[in-house]
């Protein structure tokens, strides 16, 4: 491998390899922070740390980097740079400058949140940066904002790369109608980055300003609101929900089309009920998260039926996921075995987060564990088993070789067990009335079996994600050979050789009027 070659690479896929190696190591930082959390609370008092401190420097760094260092670039960066030209027959995207840009941008975010762990003030004010806190706090502010900020614009740049090249390189014949589905789950996510980025980014600005520079934004006693910050970080965070939520959801009906062999169900209400629904209503849903704040009531309840209604465009996504599984030939490799994870997680998570859209439900729960187990079941987990399970769909495509299915499929029970173990016992105790964010909790003595059930939990499922790792990195060096096409999926990127070459193809590819991705003959 000739390094130089990667470090200043223009292709969309090596930039999309280098997307997935970034996040998967996020990833692992991400997730040995939230271990160190778990054995932290696996008993009464202090465990492997009696400094409150550094447990809000393992909760800000699980937090902030699961979210802006691996899901969101393994979804709009990985999976938009390597699919979404092979899907629409381009040889590359529109700016294959700027794209590189944005990667390193990523590399950029990723090193200044590591430093994290080596600067003699890190930050510890959680992935929200809440103020009056975040304000206060002797931990470094400025290095959380830097790190947003950096981050924030390496997804606006590649936003604004890939609608452009979607919109205006597709191959001869293709139409705006037969796209894949996750071009248009992308691209919706994409349209939510552009709008709201700029609010998050703006937010930390100011929260940087007031620590550092002596304004007054947040500053109630000087006429400011700390509100103010929490209704601009929740108007971007909760659409970085579906800007999360979309692109998994389209990884998992590209896996579930082609493993069930069928035409995706009711394709067109999929794509202007559901990825047009979310898109419409993900900015009018933010209150949620402020229900136990101050605030007018009719805001409450307002917000409360728009929570309720986006629920309609996400169940028409699933609903359109369930009927593509009916009457399939369905096959159960690897990566369908993680699509369908995410279908019984997304569900158990989005059944659960209904009670947390009523104003008087979460009253009670809105500061308990059962918030942290319905908002892992329904993004942080099933968006992960998506991530996965892509990788390992696309895997074939990417090295030319095959992975392990035996390991591959080992990895994904050991995981799907210890996920439902650490969060289905999270959401009982939190019904029970533990609370969130403590770094110790002896006054509720009760729940320390429970806490060390989720330790062991955690640890399982740490297991299961380390073997899936492991089995990519050792099919790529030592994989038997995978052929064009191994799923025998109708998709445009699977026309092309594994590994594609730069460019993708000869010549653009062309196709008819009637094609479709998704054109698999009824059994």
């Amino acid at each position: 491998m000739n390094l130089k070659e990667w470090l200043f690479t223009t292709d969309h896929k090596r930039v999309g390899i280098l997307y997935l190696i970034g996040s998967i190591a996020a990833f692992g930082v991400a997730g040995f922070a939230a271990l160190m959390m778990r054995i932290e609370l696996s008993q009464l008092g202090p465990t492997i740390t009696n400094n409150p401190t550094q447990y809000n420097v393992w909760l800000y760094t699980h937090g902030a980097v699961m979210i802006l260092g691996f899901q969101i670039p393994a979804l709009t960066g990985f999976f938009a740079n390597y699919c979404i030209p092979l899907m629409i027959g381009a040889k590359d995207v529109a700016f294959p400058r700027v794209n590189a840009l944005s990667v390193w941008l990523f590399y950029v975010g990723i090193f200044l949140a590591l430093l994290t762990f080596v600067v003699p003030d890190p930050p510890d004010v959680m992935w929200t940066g809440y103020p009056p806190y975040s304000t206060i706090t002797t931990g470094n502010t400025a290095l959380y904002t830097f790190t947003v900020l950096i981050l924030g614009f390496a997804s606006i740049i590649g936003g604004v790369n890939f609608l452009t090249t979607v919109a205006y390189m597709r191959a001869p014949g293709l139409k705006w109608s037969n796209l894949n589905i996750f071009v248009w789950c992308t691209l919706g996510a994409f349209v939510l980055q552009l709008i709201f980025v700029p609010v998050l980014g703006t937010a930390v600005t100011l929260l940087s300003f007031d620590k550092y520079l002596g304004t007054h934004f947040f500053d109630a006693a000087a006429g400011g609101d700390v509100l103010t910050y929490q209704n601009l970080f929740w108007f971007y965070s909760h659409p970085a929900v579906y800007v999360i939520f979309m692109p998994f959801f389209g990884v998992v009906f590209e896996i579930i089309a082609t493993f069930a062999r069928n035409r995706i169900f009711n394709l067109k209400v999929a794509l202007w009920g559901g990825i047009g629904g979310i898109v419409i209503l993900s900015g009018t849903v933010w209150v949620h998260h402020l229900y136990v704040s101050g605030m007018a009531d009719w805001i409450r309840i307002g917000q409360m039926v728009t929570t309720l209604m986006i629920s309609v465009p996400v169940g028409l996504l699933v609903i359109s996921l369930a009927g593509t599984l009916y009457k399939g030939s369905i096959t159960f490799e690897t990566p369908m075995l993680y699509a369908l994870g995410v279908l019984f997680l997304f569900l158990i998570g989005g059944l659960t987060g209904i009670p947390l859209a009523l104003t008087s439900l979460t009253l009670h729960l809105g500061e308990t564990y059962y918030v942290v187990g319905h908002f892992h079941y329904v993004m942080a987990v099933a968006g992960t088993f998506a991530i996965f399970g892509g990788v390992y769909y696309w895997f074939p495509k990417m090295t030319g070789r095959m992975y392990n299915e035996f390991w591959g499929k080992l990895g994904f029970w050991l995981t799907f067990v210890g996920v439902n173990i650490v969060f289905w016992l999270m959401m009982t105790v939190g019904v029970k009335g533990m609370p969130r964010r403590y770094y110790d909790y002896q006054h509720f003595p009760q729940f320390e079996g429970a806490h060390q059930m989720m330790t062991i939990g955690a640890l399982i499922l740490g297991v299961g994600f380390l073997i899936a790792v492991l089995n990519w990195i050792i099919g790529a060096m030592k994989g038997a050979p995978a052929g064009d096409n191994p799923w025998g999926s109708k998709s445009l990127e699977w026309t092309t050789v594994s590994p594609p070459p730069h460019g993708n193809w000869p010549s653009p590819p062309s196709v008819h009027d009637d094609w479709t991705p998704y054109d698999y003959a009824k059994s």
